[in-house]
């Protein structure tokens, strides 16, 4: 067993320890900014940053979360370098059986680890199920993805991934019918509770935001006139992009609960 073995070994555990102290560090943030956000007068100041803030906190906690299981993994790679392969001839059988709980004792640990930096969103996901959300889905043979009101129907904590319904597929679906899709967690929207004021984030003026389009079940892009709650009323007034008519963009009042803050453009 060689010096730099060791020392390489010493150093990823080191790399372990740290990010799970950053992970801790993480989490109490973001704790934080649950408790901030059940206080209405917080996120009701304009120019509040919350929802963003968590959702940059919750980026953070998956990359370190990923980053974890990389080193776990070159972990394991160079202590079975170190072990003992055993004599010719042993029973393959049994050596197998021994990776096979070595993996699930790592799988047990990666979901109690991401249960804890991650049991909110997880829960919060899977307390979707039968509520409409906007989703991001690619059609057959388009060229760039659309964003539509779909039903969810299931959210798998293991996969991440929900599965969902489009209700009302458009005029130009040559299906005809309702379509099921599964998409990752970052291609869908919740929208806001209607019966739930003081979590709902406040668009100021000039903001662009992504709604449903009036008497349609598609999102577009479009920029905040008036916000609600200046309004004092429950809905937005929009105007939404490449909606012009006679040279101008007529503005629509568009329900708070179907508007969310516009995402960003995923990478190509």
């Amino acid at each position: 067993m060689s010096s730099p073995e060791i020392s390489g070994i010493l150093e990823n555990s080191k790399e372990l320890d740290r990010l799970r102290k950053e992970q801790e560090e993480v989490l109490v943030e973001i704790n934080k900014m649950h408790k901030k956000l059940q206080a209405p007068e917080m996120v009701e100041k304009p120019g509040d940053n919350s929802l963003s803030r968590l959702k940059s906190l919750y980026t953070h906690a998956k990359e370190l979360s990923e980053t974890e299981v990389s080193i776990s993994t070159i972990l394991l790679n160079q202590l079975d370098a170190l072990l003992p392969s055993g004599p010719p001839g042993q029973p393959r059988r049994r050596i197998e059986g021994n990776d096979q709980k070595r993996k699930r004792m790592k799988n047990d640990s990666d979901i109690s680890r991401i249960s804890t930096s991650m049991r909110s969103q997880l829960e919060a996901c899977s307390n979707l199920k039968g509520e409409q959300v906007a989703a991001r889905v690619r059609l057959d043979e388009a060229d760039k993805d659309e964003w539509f009101v779909v039903k969810v129907l299931h959210f798998d904590k293991e996969t991440r991934e929900f599965e969902v319904l489009d209700e009302e597929p458009g005029d130009d679906d040559e299906g005809g019918g309702q379509r099921k899709y599964k998409l990752p967690m970052s291609r869908i929207i919740p929208f806001p509770k209607k019966n739930d004021l003081s979590n709902v984030q406040d668009f100021p003026t000039g903001s662009q935001v992504l709604a449903v389009y009036p008497g349609t079940t598609a999102l577009y892009k479009a920029t905040v006139v008036n916000g609600h709650r200046k309004r004092k009323t429950d809905e937005y007034l929009l105007e939404f992009d490449d909606d012009e008519e006679n040279g101008a963009l007529p503005q629509r009042t568009v329900p708070f609960q179907k508007v969310v803050a516009l995402p960003e453009e995923p990478r190509q």
